[in-house]
């Protein structure tokens, strides 16, 4: 456990022994949402394995709290999993490796429970991030070499404090990457209940100097629900719906939104279950709706075996299922081929005494289509201006699959 108390109250450490009790109580939902318990209100985040903890004894806006620690995991993974090569994620063994660091960077990050500095490219310049060099030193002699900068960086006291004053790049490049997660419910008679986008905007810049960005979108009336990182200024948003920024050194993500109410879906799922004499015959079809014009890559289908099945027999004319230890069947398909549509059959033995099933499962569909954005979202043009050299400018757009469902 890594404790921070950031006041001058002291919160006494057995109120994450409460914590953890109502944790494992309510463990199978997806994410605890405020907690209250007699003395305090906690507000809990989980990433990747890791319970990241505010507590408080005052009321105060619960977004505050949980952004500052979705802020703070981030942060984290970026300054102790840079180096440790692509898909690394934060994890206990890195947390206790580098507990100086944490301490560190919650320091100042908060100033008496209040958020102070939150920008990376600030907090790399005032707490040095970890490199090889000083792992070897310190496993060497056994002493840390000291990862706070002697000096304030200057863009402290900046208008701009997301970039650093001299940004160290060697290329004259930035990439707009466009990621939709795509939410679909399904009735079982087939009828599109819900159906929306939750997208970013992610950036990686890598431009010298003080670089002025403007990005405009052929379409941006679809967009609701925005959300922009500090670097976006609002009056050209609000007045022409464009995006006008400094842009920070590296990878950031530029802007969130959400596009309501879609008409189509790429993928559909055709499930059929007929129960009788203590079995259930189960058959499922899988195929393209739309055509996105793109290929519908690394499709999988899921659902959970309900508690009174106690055997399941099944398989499928593409790809391999598999049933897990906690009786979630998954079918692994990758692509749909063009000569036939994947199709699951087989048989579930309920339990002595059922003569039929009463709970019908629910199939939960993952996907990833690249080079397209489902929403219809598209990016018109991006110009960059204060530059010496035009920069190379590059754009991609991916879209997968996030609550996307069929009832049976």
């Amino acid at each position: 456990m890594v404790e921070k108390q950031m006041m001058g109250h002291h919160v006494d450490r057995s109120i994450c022994a409460w914590f953890w009790h109502q944790y494992n109580h309510h463990r199978n939902n997806d994410q605890m949402s405020v907690v209250t318990s007699p003395t305090h209100y906690l507000f809990p985040l989980i990433r990747h394995g890791i319970i990241f903890l505010a507590c408080t004894q005052l009321e105060l806006p619960p977004l505050l709290p949980i952004e500052f620690l979705s802020r703070f995991a981030d942060i984290l993974s970026d300054y102790l999993c840079a180096g440790s090569g692509a898909g690394a994620t934060l994890n206990e063994d890195i947390v206790k490796d580098n507990f100086v660091i944490v301490y560190e960077v919650l320091d100042e990050m908060m100033d008496n429970g209040f958020p102070l500095t939150t920008e990376p490219n600030l907090l790399k310049d005032i707490v040095l991030p970890p490199n090889l060099v000083t792992k070897v030193l310190h496993a060497v002699t056994g002493n840390s070499s000291p990862s706070v900068g002697p000096t304030l960086p200057h863009a402290a006291a900046s208008t701009v404090p997301w970039r650093s004053t001299h940004p160290k790049t060697t290329t004259n490049e930035v990439y707009v990457n466009l990621v939709e997660q795509l939410d679909a419910s399904v009735n079982w008679d087939g009828n599109l209940r819900r159906c929306q986008v939750y997208g970013e905007i992610q950036v990686n810049s890598s431009l010298p100097g003080f670089p002025d960005l403007t990005l405009s979108f052929t379409n941006p009336s679809l967009l609701n629900d925005v959300r922009f990182h500090p670097c976006v200024r609002f009056r050209p948003w609000e007045s022409s719906q464009v995006l006008s920024f400094v842009p920070p050194d590296g990878h950031f993500k530029l802007m969130t939104y959400r596009v309501k109410e879609l008409k189509k879906i790429p993928i559909y799922v055709k499930p059929q279950l007929t129960s009788d004499s203590g079995n259930c015959r189960i058959s499922a079809l899988v195929g393209v709706r739309n055509d996105p014009g793109k290929t519908i890559d690394s499709i999988i289908v899921e659902f959970q075996l309900p508690p009174c099945i106690t055997s399941a027999d099944l398989t499928s004319n593409h790809g391999t299922v598999d049933i897990l230890a906690d009786k979630t069947c998954r079918w692994s398909i990758g692509q749909i081929p063009k000569d036939k549509l994947p199709s699951l059959s087989g048989n579930l033995v309920l339990e002595p005494g059922l003569d039929r099933l009463h709970v019908a499962p629910t199939f939960q569909v993952r996907f990833k289509i690249m080079g397209i954005a489902m929403s219809g979202l598209q990016i018109d043009k991006l110009d960059v201006k204060n530059m010496p050299a035009n920069p190379y400018k590059g754009f991609r757009a991916q879209t997968q699959a996030g609550d996307y469902e069929f009832r049976s």
